[in-house]
């Protein structure tokens, strides 16, 4: 048997407008909202997300998420049941982090496994300003998934360019 069954889709879209049951949220550590994924699903989804990241920040998580977990929270406004935030490495060329890349998506999967999802959508975590080269991120992200044993049905890579679109599309093959 295989690791996972799980289908692979690529989409070019707004992971915000997913219909899933669980968006990944490439959050930062501090759970508090940021830029690019993060802020659009913060905006979108709205201050129910930011309260319950709130609520985490001032209980387990006190220090911030570390890079590589996940934690899920509601997903607000979203169409989407939960968000399962999860804290991307930055690119290093003097320290391989590849294991903390692959750890996010492995995080996440484990996280969507216990709420019961089985339709998960995913961002190209850590290849906008944490400056993964996309290649190799999507290497990971694709690797990681198809090897991970899940009860996740779906893995949508949702990616918003059409360079991360054509080098997903081309890896998920």
């Amino acid at each position: 048997m295989s690791a996972s069954r799980t289908t692979l889709t690529v989409v070019q879209g707004d992971i915000t407008e997913q219909t899933v049951d669980a968006v990944v949220n490439a959050a930062n550590s501090s759970l508090l909202g940021g830029g690019g994924v993060d802020g659009a699903i913060h905006r979108r989804g709205g201050p129910e997300i930011l309260a319950e990241c709130r609520a985490l920040r001032d209980g387990h998580y006190g220090g911030g998420l570390p890079t590589g977990q996940a934690v899920a929270t509601t997903a607000g406004r979203l169409p989407a049941r939960w968000v399962v935030h999860t804290v991307g490495p930055v690119f290093s060329r003097q320290e391989d982090r590849s294991a903390l890349l692959a750890s996010c998506y492995r995080e996440s999967l484990r996280v969507a496994d216990e709420l019961g999802a089985r339709t998960v959508a995913f961002p190209a975590i850590s290849t906008g300003v944490y400056g993964w080269p996309m290649e190799d991120a999507v290497r990971i992200a694709v690797e990681t998934v198809r090897e991970t044993h899940t009860a996740v049905e779906e893995a949508r890579f949702v990616l918003f360019d059409e360079q991360a679109f054509a080098a997903f599309a081309a890896q998920v093959r």
